[in-house]
């Protein structure tokens, strides 16, 4: 069990996130700030990983004897007791001269430490999680405690800061890789992990639901180690009933976020349903990497005119998964299934790309040269230079005068640019454009 300290000034969203992870309403929330004065624990889950966690008062920088400086005492003791630091800041309000200086206090702590750019659901959060990067203490970590938002990339960086996780032998080579199979209802979800493993290890039939929870499997594909998760089917929101289903559906979503790849499997006869394209929507705006598959294959007549049809409404709704791979698989007859796991193990491929910053701005200024940034009120966007901040997905900032000015359809272009050159044509693809520090800004 990993003790996980929650830490940050106050009204960063630490009980918010303590009750999240406990799973429990543990800790009281409000939006005034020093709610929380004591140290709380609790035990708490986030994916495999069994926690306790420790959520502490809001940090002042004080050292009389206040309430205040008790309190800071109280958050001292939990730093000390730890195993991992998980030190929060406000996405939405950006780095604060108080966050600098809880910084430079974690730093002498001497701990694995976690930065979570916390409330970074919307783009008004962008610049905030940006700006962490000048504490110096790693890639931050955006997350949104209380929608539920970013715990996959949470969870992935307890793992790596946990004592002992780097001297795994070989951990990288280790991993299995998690691939989530997730759709409507009776789409064939349960069939196809029959399929691949080659064996009945779930339950299948004509009736829909069958599958109620998510069920993990771990699995070999040509001696490379899988963790299959088959998931409930999935239906829209107001079709939804009873607890029952509804704890069903929270639980196919809550797979999406810790999935590294999703195969979003649709009937031949009906695919790319709103529903279909809702769930293809989540898994990029989650981050993960997709696969569309076609199932039930062999009841299709005419398959090449069939196929042609499908690539196109693929496009058409659902260009924010531009790239994504469209396999068609018959379960039941064993087809398709190898071309199934290489798109899955490609896009994985992709969705751990790292370009290097040389490269990347080479790159940048032949975009610039073949297309340059519309002028914006007679002044013209300048970019300075871009560098990948992230992998899984694949995450790149670019730094531009005047970059709240930049329009979607340029970003878009970079975007496209960057698929075609670096070969990341399955995988979404994250750019974010801020603006360089202003040398006279203090001064005035």
């Amino acid at each position: 069990m990993i003790k996980l300290a929650i830490v940050g000034r106050p009204n960063v969203g630490k009980s918010t996130l303590f009750n999240r992870l406990a799973g429990k309403r543990l800790a009281l929330v409000d939006d005034l700030p020093g709610v929380t004065r004591d140290r709380r624990e609790g035990a708490g889950r986030l994916g495999d990983l069994d926690l306790m966690l420790i959520d502490t008062a809001g940090f002042e920088d004080v050292s009389d004897e206040s309430l205040e400086a008790r309190m800071r005492a109280q958050t001292e003791a939990a730093i000390a007791d730890a195993d991992v630091i998980l030190f929060l800041i406000d996405a939405r309000v950006g780095v604060t001269p108080m966050d600098e200086r809880f910084a430079d206090l974690l730093r002498r702590s001497d701990k694995p430490l976690i930065l979570g750019a916390n409330k970074a659901e919307g783009r008004a959060s962008e610049a905030g999680v940006l700006d962490a990067f000048a504490l110096g203490l790693g890639e931050p970590v955006p997350i949104s405690a209380e929608h539920g938002e970013g715990m996959g990339d949470l969870y992935a960086a307890i793992v790596a800061a946990a004592p002992g996780a780097a001297d795994a032998p070989d951990a990288d080579d280790a991993k299995p890789l998690k691939l989530a199979i997730i759709g409507r209802p009776n789409a064939g979800k349960s069939t196809l992990v029959n399929a691949l493993i080659g064996a009945d290890r779930m339950l299948t039939g004509p009736e829909a639901g069958i599958t109620r929870d998510a069920i993990a499997i771990d699995w070999e594909w040509h001696g490379r180690p899988v963790r299959l998760v088959d998931t409930a089917g999935v239906r829209r929101k107001a079709k939804v009933q009873g607890k029952l289903e509804n704890l069903s559906v929270a639980d196919s979503l809550r797979a999406i976020r810790f999935a590294d790849i999703c195969v979003l499997v649709m009937d031949a006869d009906n695919a790319f349903d709103n529903q279909d394209l809702a769930l293809g929507d989540l898994v990029i705006r989650e981050g993960r990497g997709l696969v569309l598959c076609i199932a039930k294959w062999d009841k299709v007549a005419e398959k090449q005119a069939a196929l042609k049809a499908l690539r196109e409404t693929a496009e058409d709704r659902l260009p924010q998964a531009r790239g994504a791979p469209l396999v068609t698989v018959a379960a039941l007859a064993g087809v398709g299934l190898d071309r199934l796991m290489q798109a899955a193990f490609a896009v994985a491929e992709d969705w751990n790309a790292r370009v290097k910053t040389s490269d990347l701005n080479r790159w940048l200024q032949h975009m610039i040269e073949r297309h340059p940034p519309p002028a914006v009120q007679g002044r013209r966007i300048k970019p300075r230079y871009m560098a990948q901040i992230k992998a899984r997905p694949p995450t790149f900032v670019l730094v531009a005068s005047r970059a709240a000015q930049m329009p979607e359809s340029y970003k878009r272009y970079l975007v496209n640019g960057l698929r075609e050159a670096f070969g990341l044509g399955a995988t979404p693809i994250r750019l974010h454009v801020r603006a360089g520090k202003n040398p006279y800004a203090e001064e005035r």
